[in-house]
């Protein structure tokens, strides 16, 4: 019988606003309505959108928030789904939440952040007796300060808790936050790689993936390198990832197996107007990987889940809002196939 998947790390709330253009420095930018706060985070994104997707998939929700209002809204809208423990869920100080600037003129979004209890959050903060699922998927590595740090023998205390979770028999999946600049590479390549020896499933974009692999797959005027993504999914299985490496971008999506072999998925065909917001749409593509990897569907089935995903994830404002079932996103394909 399967046991389902754990979504565990950062949580945090979004307070959305929408602005006609982002200004320059000290220049005015006009907000318009409407003004709202939905859950965000690898928590309430990546697992909600899985418990969507399959009503009848089990989830664990394990994770650090606030006592306060913001986090009584993430730890009630995990509730509102029957198919999510949030035994796994920790009150701590006060929690994080994000400004995020929603630019009307490109439909792109500038995240403000406020820190929460995540920067401490731990191995000691998961309660392993507990912990019972196939599919560990934990993020975001390079916003976890205390799991991001150093760890004399595994590189980082995050690679020594991914080893632990395979211990006990569980297969591992890490997501990272997308940063840019030659530091970023570096610190990418110092936070990242040690995670990969013990990462079972690794789904990132494009700038992550070129920032791990230092295989180039965009350029800085926004010129994609889609040749490059095979050479580049092949470093990420030199560097540990033992299963599934995919690599996603808003043109494509592809990924190799644990045979070696390549596929690839062109993202939908998304009509004018459609896109409403793109906040969670990265989550919902690895929502959508996840699920087909727990439901036991090829890789190349995976990569389709992950897109049609996404193209929902984008339908609406909110990073959940607009995820329906799984065989109701599917059908999203052969309406906007490319």
């Amino acid at each position: 019988m399967k046991k389902g998947i754990c979504c565990a790390g950062y949580m945090c709330v979004d307070s959305h606003y929408f602005v006609e253009e982002m200004p320059k420095k000290s220049e005015l930018a006009h907000v318009v309505p409407p003004f709202e706060n939905s859950t965000g985070g690898v928590v309430c994104n990546t697992g909600l959108d899985i418990a969507i997707l399959d009503p009848d998939m089990k989830l664990q929700a394990c994770g650090v928030v606030g006592a306060d209002s913001y986090g009584d809204l993430m730890v009630e809208t995990l509730k509102k789904y029957p198919n999510v423990d949030t035994s796994m869920v920790k009150v701590k100080a006060s929690s994080a939440f994000s400004i995020v600037m929603n630019d009307l003129s490109d439909k792109t979004r500038t995240f403000f952040e406020c820190e929460g209890p995540y920067r401490d959050f731990a191995e000691e903060d998961i309660d392993f007796e507990k912990l019972d699922a196939d599919i560990f998927h934990i993020g975001y590595l390079l916003l976890m300060p205390h799991l991001d740090s150093e760890d004399a023998e595994y590189g980082t205390k995050m690679a020594r808790l991914l080893h632990r979770v395979q211990q006990m028999g569980i297969k591992t999946s890490i997501d990272v936050i997308s940063e840019a600049g030659e530091e970023a590479a570096a610190r990418f390549r110092r936070i990242v790689t040690p995670s990969l020896k013990y990462t079972d499933y690794c789904i990132v974009n494009e700038l992550e993936a070129q920032h791990v692999t230092g295989v180039r797959l965009r350029d800085d005027d926004d010129t994609l390198h889609p040749e490059n993504f095979r050479a580049a999914l092949l470093k990420l299985r030199e560097l540990g990832v033992s299963t599934w490496a995919v690599i996603h971008c808003p043109e494509t999506g592809a990924g190799i197996d644990e045979n070696g072999q390549y596929c690839e998925a062109k993202s939908l065909k998304l009509p004018d107007g459609y896109i409403k917001g793109t906040n969670g749409a990265g989550d919902a593509y690895c929502a959508g990987v996840l699920l087909a990897a727990e439901k036991g569907m090829s890789l190349e089935e995976a990569l389709d889940a992950g897109a049609c995903a996404a193209a929902a994830s984008l339908s609406e404002v909110g990073a959940i809002e607009g995820m329906k079932s799984l065989p109701e996103v599917m059908l999203l394909k052969e309406m906007y196939k490319c």
